[in-house]
């Protein structure tokens, strides 16, 4: 880090063109290539899978997504209108003609005639494309919505529901620019200098604008989900925010001990920067670690994280130190130069609180210790009811087409009706068309089934015919209740209706999809948290030569996680406070936020952890007492890391203002998880248990000792750093 450090400095413009130059270069590139992110994934092995390969293999026709245009009329009149029949006739003639649409059921034809309410106010007319919605372009699917909504008028209204639908949505950035602007209220309020403030943030700002470029080109090769660039922006601003912050302050330590601006900055690398690099490795193995579950929607969803993580970080150590280079000791605020000036060589005067905290910790760690872990454990009593599913698009925006046709359907029909299931097979003889009836009258006399379709059949290119049954259930497409019928329909009603027929009969849709996708991932949520735990423990084993030290932060990175999801649980699922953060309707947690949410809270705990745990571990080789080395190391960094932990939670909550209801689970998750993780964990459960553990804290076995690598996050002081070791502690000693 001393080289890295050095190079940057005397190369500043450099490092700096060279940074500018990559960030216009990609930014160019991947406006002219565009993106195609998609949220496409695969579920081997699972019915719904089978039921779209299956229609790929014999029908491709029939293999795409189904969507649902919506009309309902006001004022008294029915769809039987002839004024409203003949719009909807020719809009949906129009809409037969895009591309990839290959069927249209209207209402006012034979097969139709179930798409319509029974006060004759309501109904709807199927649209099957070839394609399924993440092979459907936003253009094309904008344009599915623009022709429906050609025949609103004031006497009817017009909507659309459906995948494709969804993707002609255009879900804001949230409240990023809040969050960036509360970023830099903060800096400025802990550094008193508008040049430091505006550091961090140019450091960050350049790096997330390069990954976002370098993530939407990179969305050509990998399957990325729409919304990675908007989770990306959301992790890097609190990530690159945090990094840059800690650099930040350990430099201007290092100017407000007298030393010169390189020097400064060398130390500074050596130490908060080592940090830095293993805090970003960290959480880059952390959101890895999600390819152990083998889906390939969330690999381009870690990559895409884990891009804007490595950036960040590469420029806190490179960017970072090139502008700092540039600033020279104006980082520092007027009243801190005025001291130097004045020969007065002290701390930064600003920890003295945190000094007596960290005093009165020392002197009676154990009740801290308990009360806040009471507090977590707490908090995490929610999680043991959380519930993963797919939230249906009663949850969208009242703007948006796909909540509009929602609340249509659920008004002329039932809920249920926006997310049929779809069952499908290959009737070869007269014995599986038998077969095929007794499973349409099975499943229709089911209690959770308000109407099944007539069976719709289709040649099959290799003989017999495809048939498709649309299964309406009574209870919406998010409800457990559902998600039970689909069990339900596939374990004990459709096998005794086939009988001996060998007709194999799957239950598809998106509905079943999602089910299929939050069962898959529940069942492998157990081993990505033990490979991610694992590897993390054994990283911290390495760098702080100890066995306690990676457990106990294992534990609480744990429970930290848990209040997280707790905190989810009661707010989405139970509805507890929702209207604070815009949630209309209570629902299950997104399948994957827990993967997702995991690998990130532990990456940033861990990150916490580590800047911490490495002041803590140099002032434990310095003096070899565990007690004045956790003292000395939470007073050193306390009021950083409640900085920094108040920048992510505000950048982090800024995303719960607005966006999609995806990510406010992410926003709040992270902002409370990190708020619970610095207040309570790093600021009191930590350091209490580690001076009620003791030496203990540092024991590591020698055969162990011998046989790992070292990682050193402390080097070996040179004389100037026990200087300004010195008049650092002096500083603090005196308050």
């Amino acid at each position: 880090m001393h080289s890295i450090a050095t190079w940057c400095f005397r190369h500043r413009r450099i490092v700096l063109a060279a940074w500018l130059l990559a960030l216009v270069a990609l930014f160019g590139i991947s406006s002219a290539a565009g993106s195609a992110y998609s949220n496409s994934f695969t579920l081997p092995h699972t019915d719904s899978t089978r039921a779209v390969d299956l229609l790929k293999a014999a029908s491709p026709q029939q293999s795409g997504d189904t969507e649902q245009i919506v009309v309902a009329t006001r004022g008294g009149s029915t769809v039987d209108n002839p004024a409203v029949r003949s719009k909807v006739d020719a809009m949906l003639a129009r809409v037969s003609t895009l591309p990839h649409v290959t069927t249209v059921v209207s209402p006012y034809s034979p097969p139709g005639a179930n798409q319509v309410s029974a006060n004759r106010t309501v109904a709807f007319a199927s649209v099957t494309f070839d394609e399924l919605s993440q092979n459907v372009s936003n253009e094309e699917a904008t344009t599915l919505v623009n022709v429906a909504k050609s025949a609103d008028a004031s006497h009817v209204q017009v909507a659309v529901a459906g995948q494709v639908a969804e993707k002609a949505n255009r879900p804001g950035l949230g409240g990023s620019g809040f969050g960036i602007l509360a970023a830099a209220i903060v800096l400025f309020l802990v550094f008193g200098s508008l040049l430091a403030m505006l550091l961090p943030l140019v450091s960050t700002l350049v790096s997330l604008g390069t990954a976002i470029s370098l993530i939407g080109l990179l969305s050509h090769a990998l399957k990325m989900p729409e919304f990675s660039s908007q989770l990306v922006l959301l992790i890097g601003l609190g990530v690159g925010v945090d990094y840059a912050l800690f650099i930040v302050t350990r430099h201007r330590q290092g100017l407000m001990a007298g030393r010169d601006v390189e020097s400064s900055l060398t130390t500074a690398l050596r130490t908060s920067g080592r940090a830095v690099l293993f805090a970003g490795i960290i959480v880059c193995i952390a959101l890895l670690g999600m390819f152990a579950l083998g889906i390939s929607f969330l690999n381009g969803l870690a990559v895409a994280a884990a891009i804007g993580v490595l950036f960040t970080m590469a420029a806190s150590l490179t960017l970072l130190p090139a502008l700092l280079g540039f600033m020279g000791p104006r980082v520092l605020s007027r009243r801190q130069r005025a001291e130097l000036t004045s020969d007065r060589r002290v701390d930064d005067g600003d920890r003295s609180a945190w000094t007596r905290w960290a005093a009165r910790l020392q002197r009676a760690p154990l009740v801290p210790a308990v009360l806040a872990t009471a507090v977590i454990v707490v908090l995490a009593l929610p999680f043991f009811s959380l519930r993963l599913g797919s939230s249906d698009q009663g949850n969208d925006p009242t703007t948006t087409t796909t909540r509009q046709a929602y609340d249509m359907l659920a008004t002329g029909f039932g809920p249920g009706f926006n997310g049929p299931l779809q069952l499908t097979t290959v009737v070869h003889d007269p014995s599986q068309s038998a077969a095929l009836q007794r499973v349409v009258t099975a499943v229709g006399g089911q209690p959770g089934v308000v109407r099944v379709s007539p069976p719709r059949l289709v040649p099959a290119p290799g003989g017999g015919q495809v048939a498709l049954v649309n299964a309406y259930p009574s209870s919406a497409p998010q409800d457990a209740a559902t998600t039970d019928l689909i069990t339900h329909l596939r374990n004990q009603v459709i096998p005794p209706a086939v009988g001996g027929s060998h007709l194999v009969v799957y239950v598809g849709g998106n509905t079943a999809i999602f089910s299929d996708f939050s069962h898959v991932l529940g069942s492998k949520l157990p081993v990505f948290v033990a490979v991610i735990v694992g590897l993390s423990f054994l990283l911290l084993v390495v760098v702080f030569r100890s066995l306690v030290i990676p457990v106990t932060a294992a534990v609480m990175n744990l429970l930290s996680a848990g209040a997280a999801f707790g905190i989810v649980t009661a707010v989405f699922q139970w509805g507890w406070g929702g209207s604070i953060v815009g949630v209309s309707r209570s629902g299950p947690v997104e399948a994957f936020l827990p993967v997702m949410l995991f690998s990130i809270l532990f990456g940033l705990s861990t990150d916490y952890e580590v800047f911490l745990v490495t002041r803590i571990h140099e002032e434990w080789l310095r003096t070899s007492d565990n007690g004045e080395a956790v003292r000395r190391g939470l007073a050193a960094t306390g009021r950083t890391i409640t900085a920094a932990a108040a920048i992510m939670v505000l950048v982090f909550g800024s995303f719960i203002l607005g966006g999609e209801r995806v990510i406010k689970e992410f926003g709040l998750g992270l902002a409370a998880a990190i708020l619970v993780d610095a207040v309570v964990i790093r600021s009191v459960a930590i350091p209490a248990i580690m001076l009620l553990i003791g030496r203990a804290n540092w024991w590591f076995p020698s055969w162990l000792d011998r046989r790992l690598p070292r990682i050193s996050m402390a080097p070996e002081l040179e004389p100037q750093d026990e200087v300004e070791r010195k008049l650092v502690g002096a500083g603090a000693e005196r308050r």
